[in-house]
């Protein structure tokens, strides 16, 4: 079984290396723009299959699924929400990124507001991802391959090792080893690689991922039907556990479902119209138009996320919940008892694809982060492009070795993708506040836009972390998710009432600094209403 999982897997990796050096074996990547943003030449097919792929990668289809195999279907509101998300970055953020033509949203908030409000966020940027979201790509990525290609009867690793006087369990050893693999692979990769090669990386991959996904979804039925098919494995779950298949999330579950309309839909919107991860891909596009479908496209294709994000968890649990299996365990052991040895191979390949576009992603956007905002603006802002482009691959390393040593101190979270949600609002939230009210009122100074950010880190973690007796969160009775709400709407009341006391002397304007073509494509809105009209669709139909 091991040699065909892992032909299978070589083959795939291959195929899908090889295919995107002679896609973009010309392409230009010496300047900012090419490097970064693929030259502005992104159509809406690679926007799409980028934007995806980055979404999907093991934080999602490990630690998602671990969400399911929890609390059942009410965790697709990360993925169905997020269509809401998609449709306000089409008709609201986009037209406004691209109109000024920039690389980061950093760099809007120094166009809208000043130098400092850019570098504060600069370093919350910086901050969260070099230590909380890339050490958790690499962690979920380590977990899942680690499970999926049952690497210690692989390695015939099974006995414990003493190292520099401490003794490491064989689980162990192989999260280190397997984090510093695919830190190491995934430096390689950026490192040679601009955005464009990295897109087009991602939409290969993304293929692989959705099908094999789907396969997942379907095999895993078929294992829970024991043999009657899908369709019975699907009615087996529904007889077994039907309150696992709400739409509805409960007190006392991850996700609410009253917290759908405050922190749930403040953090998607962040993370699909103002993180620089994210929406670096939508940057590159070629026109708005191109970039307004391609945006759509990943809408459309969030509305199938359940059927492999989140019905596999709620399987896992109906096959191993009593046999001791932890959520984030629960997927990379449905895959590797429930595929064939060959498809099995194939998707372990897909993940890889899928944690190195993720790791990739953010380091990309991290080294932008850092070239373009501090090194550029602080440390040489006489720097030349090649000088830029090469900080930002030395940058690259620095960050890339640093989450390798952190990823594997994440072991022993209850639910990694809980973990994630819950650390990303302390950033979330005060930055996507500052973007808005930005955009929104246009007298409001620079300060206003300094304190939201400083203020809004600062108090969300100290929500977060103050001791229980004087922690405003658990004295108030709030679901954390309500408290990034509460906190969102003080954040922007402050920066408005700042405005109001001592607005800008004249109102800021935004230039144009992008020469692509900014004509907005004509069946935006229409596409939009028809997703949104999904949405409530696929609640309604499962609401019980």
């Amino acid at each position: 079984m091991h040699t065909w999982t892992l032909l299978s897997f070589i083959a795939f990796t291959g195929f899908a290396a090889f295919l995107t050096w002679w896609i973009t074996r010309t392409d230009e990547k010496t300047s900012s723009d090419g490097f970064f943003l693929g030259g502005r030449s992104l159509t809406f097919p690679i926007i799409a299959g980028s934007l995806l792929l980055t979404n999907l990668s093991t934080e999602q289809m490990v630690g998602l699924n671990g969400a399911a195999f929890n609390d059942g279907l009410s965790v697709m509101a990360w993925e169905v929400v997020a269509v809401i998300a998609l449709v306000a970055m089409a008709l609201f953020f986009l037209p406004r990124f691209l109109k000024a033509g920039i690389t980061t949203v950093p760099q809007f908030l120094e166009l809208r507001f000043d130098a400092r409000t850019q570098t504060v966020a600069n370093v919350i940027f910086l901050s969260a991802y070099a230590l909380l979201l890339i050490p958790i790509i690499l962690y979920s990525g380590a977990v899942g391959l680690s499970q999926m290609l049952d690497l210690q009867a692989l390695t015939g690793i099974d006995q414990p090792v003493s190292l520099l006087g401490y003794t490491m369990q064989p689980d162990a050893i192989i999260l280190w080893g397997t984090s510093i693999l695919i830190g190491i692979l995934g430096s390689i990769y950026s490192r040679l690689g601009g955005l464009r090669t990295l897109a087009v990386l991602d939409t290969i991959n993304g293929v692989g991922l959705l099908v094999g996904g789907c396969l997942i979804t379907w095999f895993a039925l078929r294992a829970a039907g024991d043999g009657g098919g899908a369709l019975a494995g699907w009615n087996a779950i529904k007889e077994a556990n039907p309150d696992r298949l709400s739409s509805i999330g409960q007190e006392g579950q991850s996700v609410p479902f009253s917290t759908l309309f405050t922190g749930v839909a403040l953090l998607n919107l962040f993370y699909w119209c103002t993180n620089q991860q994210i929406i670096q891909r939508t940057f590159g596009a070629s026109s708005l138009a191109e970039g307004q479908k391609g945006v759509l496209l990943t809408a459309a294709l969030k509305l199938l996320g359940p059927i492999y994000l989140v019905i596999p968890g709620i399987v896992a649990y109906h096959l191993y919940a009593s046999q001791g299996v932890t959520a984030d365990q629960a997927y990379g052991k449905l895959v590797f008892n429930v595929l064939p040895a060959p498809l099995v191979g194939f998707f372990a390949a897909v993940m890889v694809g899928a944690i190195l576009s993720s790791f990739n992603a953010a380091l990309n956007s991290t080294s932008a982060l850092f070239s373009l905002g501090l090194y550029k603006h602080v440390i040489n802002p006489k720097g030349t492009e090649a000088q830029v482009v090469r900080a930002a691959k030395i940058f690259v390393v620095i960050t890339a070795i640093a989450a390798m040593l952190i990823a594997p101190l994440l072991a022993g979270q209850a639910s990694i993708f809980k973990y994630l949600q819950k650390m990303n609002g302390i950033y979330f939230i005060p930055i996507f506040a500052v973007v808005v009210v930005g955009m929104l009122n246009r007298r409001v100074p620079s300060i206003a836009g300094t304190l939201g950010l400083v203020l809004g880190v600062v108090g969300i973690a100290l929500g977060y972390f103050l001791p229980e007796p004087i922690n405003p969160v658990t004295a108030l009775g709030l679901h954390e998710f309500h408290f990034l709400g509460v906190i969102f709407a003080l954040l922007v009341l402050m920066m408005l009432a700042i405005g109001a006391v001592r607005p800008r002397e004249t109102a800021w304007e935004l230039s144009s600094g992008n020469t692509i073509d900014l004509t907005p494509w004509k069946n935006a809105k229409w596409a939009s209403l028809l997703l949104v009209l999904l949405v409530v669709g696929i609640y309604v139909m499962f609401a019980r």
